[in-house]
């Protein structure tokens, strides 16, 4: 599909995240939502009334042949492979919210069954998006820093502490057997594979601090890349930083090479520090910080509608995203079994 004519959206699963997702659509000039829907009814019909948008309590009309050009799934990992097997038709676009599938085996055959059918299916996996990503990435690529010797970032939200513990937001995190890696750490393992490359092997060592919850909240893990970067995800979410809005990027990272130590901190600002200097420079870096992520949603959106229009490339393909699940699998099994896991041709574990 492309061309200047309008595009239609269909969005299902309206829980917390749904808004960022609507908001963004309603902002790119020539989509309109056909539709929106939830097992809830009550809240499709709530959300359908303040949006002005169809509500449909069967996202059957949504799924169907004559359905939308665009597929938005803000659903559970346990409704993915239904929702998109009953969706697909040649040509129509499929976004899917990480993570994706319950397991790299149905992940898999979701996948060959969109390649067969012709239809295109991404993940939603928006932190490569968010701006400061975007500038690291064309740093690395442009060569700025030379040669990554290694990146840690470390996540500190600070929402998970007490017996309420992310009841106000997002309360289906309580009952997740595995919290910290599959639905926190999936996108810092999509987002250092493609700021370093391949990720080769895996280390885990993950523990619960809170015990009202079902999975680990806290926990660490060592990604060998194919160049030679090492990236660790160090994750606490019970623990802070310092930012005025502690989600915006949910921790702080450094890179440190060659030439230069790269510090983002929490409030989106990306400083260098040449080697040998004690001075830091704040790089510039313009974008509309709203929503969430500095507007990592609306970007991947118009991204999406980039390639359906004129033909952009695409990022985040499902098919590419099988490897960031089968690096969450060997996560867990390194956390299982208390070693290294290497993972071979396609990131096969080994």
């Amino acid at each position: 599909m492309t061309g200047a004519g309008n595009i239609t959206v269909g969005v299902i699963g309206l829980g917390y995240f749904s808004q960022f997702h609507l908001n963004a659509w309603e902002r790119i000039e020539g989509v309109t939502i056909a539709g929106i829907s939830d097992r809830d009814e009550a809240r499709t019909q709530e959300v359908a009334a303040a949006r002005g948008v169809a509500g449909f309590a069967d996202p059957a009309p949504l799924l169907g042949p004559e359905g939308p050009d665009i597929l938005d799934l803000v659903t559970p990992p346990d409704s993915h492979a239904d929702l998109v097997r009953a969706a697909l038709r040649p040509g129509r676009m499929i976004i899917c919210q990480k993570p994706f599938c319950r397991n790299i085996a149905e992940a898999e055959a979701v996948v060959q069954e969109a390649a067969a059918i012709g239809a295109d299916l991404i993940i939603h996996e928006n932190f490569r998006f968010q701006p400061w990503y975007r500038k690291i990435k064309q740093m690395l690529e442009a060569g700025d820093l030379g040669q990554v010797y290694g990146c840690r970032f470390a996540l500190r939200p600070g929402d998970g502490r007490g017996e309420d513990a992310y009841l106000a937001r997002q309360p289906a995190f309580r009952a997740m057997p595995r919290l910290l890696i599959h639905e926190t750490g999936v996108h810092f393992l999509d987002l250092f594979g493609w700021l370093f490359g391949p990720i080769e092997s895996v280390y885990a060592d993950i523990r619960q601090l809170n015990p009202v919850i079902a999975g680990e909240d806290c926990g660490l893990m060592i990604l060998h890349h194919r160049g030679g970067t090492v990236s660790v995800f160090d994750g606490n979410r019970l623990s802070d930083h310092i930012a005025e809005n502690r989600r915006k990027t949910m921790g702080e990272l450094v890179i440190e090479a060659e030439r230069a130590t790269l510090r983002l901190d929490g409030e989106g600002r990306l400083f260098t520090r040449a080697f040998g200097s004690n001075d830091e420079a704040e790089l510039p870096l313009h974008y509309e910080d709203r929503d969430f992520g500095g507007g990592c949603v609306e970007a991947l959106n118009r991204h999406v509608v980039a390639y359906l229009r004129d033909g952009a490339p695409l990022e985040n393909r499902a098919q590419d995203y099988l490897d960031v699940i089968r690096c969450d699998e060997a996560a867990y099994l390194s956390a299982h079994q208390g070693r290294r896991i290497e993972l071979g041709q396609k990131g096969r574990t080994v």
